[in-house]
Order: structure tokens, then sequence, then C-alpha cells
């Protein structure tokens, strides 16, 4: 009978480590097929935000003759704000599809060695410029002009040609582009849950749609827009003060990047990454999410309070109050202090019709919320 007992206990607990092996191997296949599966939707995600990202092989259609390609760490980056009209780029920017496109907003990002410290200069959108000659998107060339307003170098050659013209100005080569146009701006700050600033008067203007009273607001994308194009809301309703505007506006966006803590929060991180993506053209080696993330990480230490901008110096055309021409010899001293990594000097800047400007200190960042409803 004793040894029929034992008989019977090892058989019970061979069953029993064979269900628990069972069990295990079960639970191990279940992991296994769930890791596989979130690997294989990783990788759709991944696959979807790259598919986002438009990118354009400047370098390519550009070739050789081009300023000389610095490797110190600093950085150049051609940020533009196109108005096309097409699609919903119509109704964001409240105007007919003309089949049209051009730069509404320029700047050059000038990141100093160390990625802590960067400069912004604005070129005015309607500076005469020498342009040089520019391929054409639908073939052929667009010869060299003199005194052509800067946004039509978009116009005539894309993206490729307000490159060329910028390196031709400046001396300056530009490492990245990076372009993004109504609807893709509007939707990228609804994505971040808006930004927060404060006026210190009433901005109200009818053609941009925007109608703030002083104080502190959290704009959403549609508000933004309206602040980032309006005119005739301040200052003398000029280019040049909307200039003011929008590098008062894009301190308080970097300030709203830098508090959101997406990472907290996969949901926001992907709508976010979603939007971003889907809203900017970049350049061919910035369009990819590995590369605009190692991008963003370079630029992780980099606040807004470390951030110098200034408008290109310029006065106004006495041929045509409507354009600007630049301040020669103080414009060179601006893209001098770039091309050596220096501050750019305040006196370069001093007595330019974008300095003197009274939208100074209308708009400023105030603390961003954190949680901002992005989700």
């Amino acid at each position: 009978m004793a040894h029929e007992a034992d008989h019977g206990r090892r058989t019970s607990s061979r069953r029993r480590r064979s269900a628990r092996g069972r069990a295990l191997r079960i639970t191990a296949w279940g992991v296994a097929t769930v890791l596989l599966l979130a690997t294989a939707a990783v990788g759709c995600l991944y696959l979807k935000l790259n598919g986002n990202i438009r990118g354009i092989d400047i370098n390519a259609l550009l070739g050789r003759d081009r300023p000389r390609d610095v490797d110190n760490g600093s950085m150049d980056i051609l940020v533009l704000g196109s108005d096309s009209r097409s699609g919903a780029n119509a109704k964001a920017g409240g105007g007919q599809d003309d089949g049209t496109a051009r730069s509404d907003t320029a700047m050059i990002v000038h990141v100093y060695p160390g990625h802590r410290k960067a400069s912004v200069v604005s070129i005015p959108r309607d500076t005469l410029v020498d342009r040089p000659s520019c391929a054409k998107p639908g073939g052929g060339t667009a010869p060299a002009v003199s005194n052509e307003m800067f946004n039509e170098a978009y116009a005539v050659g894309g993206p490729a040609c307000t490159v060329k013209t910028v390196e031709t100005m400046t001396g300056i080569r530009m490492d990245h582009y990076i372009e993004i146009d109504f609807t893709g701006f509007q939707r990228l700050i609804d994505a971040l849950g808006g930004v927060s600033v404060t006026t210190s008067r009433a901005i109200s203007d009818n053609e941009s749609h925007l109608h703030l009273p002083a104080g502190t607001h959290h704009l959403n994308g549609k508000q933004a827009l309206g602040l980032v194009r309006t005119r005739h809301g301040v200052g003398d309703g000029s280019d040049l003060g909307r200039i003011r505007l929008q590098q008062a506006f894009l301190k308080a966006l970097v300030d709203r990047v830098d508090s959101i803590g997406v990472l907290g929060s996969p949901a926001r991180l992907y709508k976010i990454a979603s939007t971003a993506t889907g809203a900017i053209t970049t350049d061919s080696e910035l369009a990819s999410v590995k590369k605009l993330v190692n991008l963003g990480e370079s630029l992780k230490d980099l606040g807004s309070r470390h951030i110098s901008m200034v408008t290109m110096p310029v006065r106004y055309d006495p041929a045509d109050p409507n354009r600007v021409v630049p301040l020669t010899a103080q414009t060179e001293r601006v893209w001098a202090a770039l091309r050596a990594d220096r501050p750019i000097p305040r006196s370069a800047t001093k007595g330019s019709a974008g300095d003197e400007v009274d939208t100074g200190g209308v708009v400023r960042s105030t603390p961003q919320a954190r949680d901002g409803g992005a989700e």
C-alpha cells in the first residue's frame, strides 16, 4: 500500500510539473507573440511616420557651387513658412487657391558649437535681393535677376532656389531646410495643446481673423496662425511688425515644447510625432524619424533664453514703401558674425527699420501649462 501511495504521489507530482511546464510554455509563447506583435506595430508606426515626411534632395539640386561646409559643431538651418493656398491651406490662410506659393516667413537659425546657444535672423519676405539663376521645378532655368522680392525665389524655383538665394546672400551653407505651411502649423500647435502668450495691448485684425484683448491667452492652432500672420493688428501694418510677433511667438513655442513632457505619455508623443512629421518638408538628410529625433536630441539644452533673435538690417525702399532693401554694410556684419560663430553685435541692427517697428514687447512668452490638453 505504501508503494502504491508513493507511486501515486510521484505520478501526481509529474502531472503537476507537466501542467506547470505547459503553462510556462504557453505563457512564454504568449509573451513572445505579444512582443512580436508589439515590434511589428512599432515598425508599422515607424514606417508610417517616416512616410509622412516629405524630403527634398537640396544637395543634388544645388551641386557643388555652394559655400564651404564648415564642420565645427555649428549648424545652420533655413526655416520657411510657405503661404501656399492649395487644398486646406486656402481656408487656413484665408485666401483663394491661386496655384502659387511663396515663402511667407524665412528664418536662418544658427546654432553655435555645443548647441546651447543660437541666433535667429529673420529675412523680410519683401526684401529686394539679387536672386541667382535657379532650376525650375518643371524644367528649364530661371535666369538671375536683381532687385527681386526675396519670396519670389520660392515661387520661381521652390525650396532649392530659396536655399541658393540665402546662401548667395550670406556666404553661409545651409546644413538643413525645414518648411511648414499654414495647415501644418495650425495642426502642430493644436497637437501641442496650444501655446500661452501674454499681450501688452489688444490685437485686432479681421484679415487674419485674430481678436485678442490685452492679457494672457492660451492660443489654439487657429489663433496662433492668426498671430504669426497678422500685419494690421499691431505696429505700422508692415511685414517688419509681423516678424517681431513671429519671433516672440517662436520663443513661446520653444518654452511650450520644453514644458510639455511628452515622453510620459505615449499617446501624446505619437500624436505630436504624427502631426509634426506630416506637417513639414525637409532636406533629404533630415527626412526620417531617426534623424529628426537626433536633431531634437542635439538641441534639447537650447532654451528660449539662449536664443537671440534679430531681423536682417533693412530700410524702406524710397521708390516703394511696400518694399525694403538691405543695409549692405550692417547686413554683412550679421553674416560675418554667424560665419565666425560670434554673437551678432547690437550695432549691426541699430537704425534698421525692422529694429524700430513698434511691436517689441507686445507679445511675450508666459509660463506654459504642463498638461495643456494635448492628449
